[in-house]
């Protein structure tokens, strides 16, 4: 017996195909079949009247950062409402897993605190299988797949050590990596902008994306600039990627600091050139002006290299301080990604803080925060993380809206949300994908919705290898997301981002409802992805 029937729906199928009016049927988790007519030859448990709504894939979040979130709250709501139906965790080479460094569990939710969050939970798990099983076992919402990371692999091996592995460590991250992959990870991650992955040299990156070849699964990078290196940058990630014949996927595509503004027909044509010369090269974006991650990536990457321990003391001591005031102010770090010269400190937002006393700085620019203190703004950045024991996050606002529209129009680029939980958070955390199909597909007209569902369901499966997700096709699974094209918006903004959308009406994972009539059911209906 058919298990669940939408019917009168528009369906959007995934593949950037005109919609057509049809039912889908829903049976043991997968789609049964889909129909023309609006009351197909079905026995249906349940049935569910769309009205007329669009009925589509399940949208896939292909930068998430709920690695640790999900733990406190398994229902992910702020994701699930949006219509996010499966979540690829590890981005930016900070994967949870593996981890077997003696105390390195400690020490990595520490260094990890603002991006990731500092959930009270027990670390059980040591390899990428055990993690997967603990989130399993604690139950979520979404499906989750897993990036490893690379800065959690060198992490292992080196710690937070600024210098280049001797061959057999190589060696052994290589093996972490392959591990990894064999557990089920989708791909490799890195983030070349943060510590301790920007202390590696591209002969490293090189030889661990190598690992990837056998698998046929990508390798997933936050270059090492977006503003004044990235053309360096790109070149990076696609030689790497021409040499080791792996995919690329390129994380948050933009065009960051007014130095590159404008300049997104660069970009694209060295994506293009890329491809025509064999590389398999995709990107995604979030659909904002601003971004968002922890307030520790303003420092210079030397602060990091004794591990968070260290940073707070290098933090606390004048000498290192008025170091850290000069390579900021002057730039004196060739390569490096200073956000803070890039941006303007007017322009860098606390989001998240930890305690209650300064819980009053979030939404405040750092450049206010200092006026308020009396102090410079790197004096400023060093007081809070001290005070907050590095646990602070930022949202950077560094793009043009030119941009980002002309970014999201080209047709290699899908959707990630980037966002980080707790405090303040940049309104991405749940907005991201109603405000594609409100703000750019309605009111902007800048994509179709078929264009737009395609860069929330197909390209990002396809880009991460998840072959059973995507497409609304029989034997796919159930992932699934029912909203109105007229009503839907984001309603998170910069001021109050914790607001959920208006038109997801329903969302499915794996046949389940997750949302219904807009409510989350509390099902967790979600299932680790292992390749």
């Amino acid at each position: 017996m058919t298990d669940l029937l939408i019917e009168n729906a528009r369906i959007v199928d995934g593949t950037g195909a005109p919609w057509f009016r049809g039912s889908v049927a829903v049976e043991n988790g997968r789609i049964e079949s889909i129909h023309r007519e609006s009351s197909p030859d079905a026995d249906p448990e349940a049935i569910v009247d769309a009205e007329g709504k669009v009925a589509c894939p399940g949208f896939i979040d292909t930068h998430s950062h709920s690695d640790l979130e999900l733990f406190e709250d398994p229902t992910l709501a702020p994701k699930i409402r949006q219509g996010i139906t499966t979540e690829v965790l590890g981005q930016d080479g900070f994967s949870m897993a593996p981890m077997y460094r003696d105390g390195g569990a400690d020490q990595w939710a520490k260094q990890l605190g603002a991006l990731a969050g500092r959930a009270d939970v027990e670390w059980t798990w040591g390899s990428v299988a055990d993690y997967l099983d603990a989130v399993e076992e604690n139950g979520v919402a979404p499906n989750v797949a897993l990036l490893v990371g690379h800065g959690a692999v060198r992490f292992d091996v080196l710690g937070m050590a600024d210098r280049a592995p001797t061959d057999d460590e190589l060696e052994e991250m290589g093996e972490l990596v392959t591990e990894a992959l064999e557990d089920g990870a989708v791909g490799l991650s890195t983030g070349l902008i943060y510590t301790p992955c920007t202390y590696a040299d591209t002969h490293e990156i090189r030889e661990l994306a190598a690992r990837l070849g056998p698998y046929g699964r990508p390798f997933v990078a936050h270059v090492r600039s977006e503003g004044r290196w990235i053309w360096e940058a790109l070149d990076e990630f696609v030689d790497i990627g021409a040499d080791e014949n792996v995919p690329l996927h390129l994380s948050h595509f933009k065009v960051a600091g007014p130095m590159q503004h404008g300049k997104v027909d660069r970009a694209t044509a060295l994506v293009e050139a890329a491809r025509e010369r064999g590389v398999d090269l995709t990107a995604e974006q979030y659909p904002y002006t601003a971004g968002s991650t922890m307030l520790s990536a303003v420092l210079p990457p030397w602060v990091h290299a004794e591990g968070p321990d260290g940073t707070l003391e290098l933090l606390a001591d004048e000498t290192a301080r008025e170091r850290i005031r000069r390579d900021v102010e002057e730039w004196r770090i060739d390569g490096w990604e200073n956000i803070g010269k890039l941006t303007g400190w007017e322009n860098v937002v606390i989001a998240n803080v930890e305690t209650a006393a300064n819980e009053h700085v979030e939404g405040m620019d750092v450049a206010a925060i200092a006026a308020e203190r009396d102090v410079e703004p790197v004096d400023a950045v060093c007081d809070l993380l001290v005070e907050e024991d590095l646990a602070v996050s930022m949202t950077i606002h560094m793009l043009e809206e030119s941009d980002v529209q002309d970014i999201l129009s080209y047709e290699r680029v899908c959707v990630g949300s980037d966002g980080l939980f707790g405090g303040k958070p940049h309104p991405r955390v749940y907005g991201t994908y109603p405000r594609i199909l409100g703000h750019y597909v309605r009111e902007e007209n800048l994509l179709t919705v078929e264009e737009a569902v395609r860069k929330m369901t197909s390209l990002p499966a396809r880009a991460m290898g998840l072959d059973r997700k995507g497409v609304l096709r029989p034997g796919m699974d159930a992932d699934l997301v029912v909203f109105d094209p007229v009503t839907v918006e984001s309603r998170a903004t910069f001021e109050a981002p914790r607001r959920h959308p208006r038109g997801i009406d329903h969302v499915l994972v794996n046949g389940e409802f997750v949302v219904r009539d807009a409510e989350t059911t509390g099902n967790l209906a979600g299932r680790a992805v292992r390749k």
